[in-house]
């Protein structure tokens, strides 16, 4: 009994502690250029702007609630460049799922925010 008491507590003690990933609710699409001159209202960011920019490989992210500019990683910037091509609306804004770290956003999820 006490083995197996062991054994438990070691693997409980193992088992890494599961991250949770956070959520940004339609949040503007920016480049990084872009992110400082247009941070106080992002919604007047031309979508042609961005679509140039996302063609030259330029940086790609969010502006948060806050006006802190944050980086996606290559698989947001994948998902990104499709969400622009189907964008209808001059304002891209999208819904983010990922793990932040530092100024970048390691991405889970990126769509068109409804």
């Amino acid at each position: 009994m006490r083995t197996l008491l062991s054994l438990l507590i070691v693997f409980g003690l193992a088992t890494p502690v599961a991250a949770f990933a956070e959520d940004w609710k339609g949040v503007t699409l920016i480049d990084k250029a872009c992110g400082a001159k247009f941070a106080a209202n992002p919604e007047k960011h031309p979508a042609d702007c961005l679509k140039k920019c996302a063609k030259k490989g330029e940086a790609l992210g969010f502006l948060t609630s806050d006006g802190t500019w944050l980086k996606l990683d290559k698989n947001g910037v994948k998902q990104a460049q499709n969400a622009i091509k189907h964008a209808k609306s001059d304002s891209i804004r999208v819904d983010v799922t990922g793990d932040k770290s530092g100024d970048t956003v390691k991405v889970k999820s990126l769509k068109l925010a409804s």
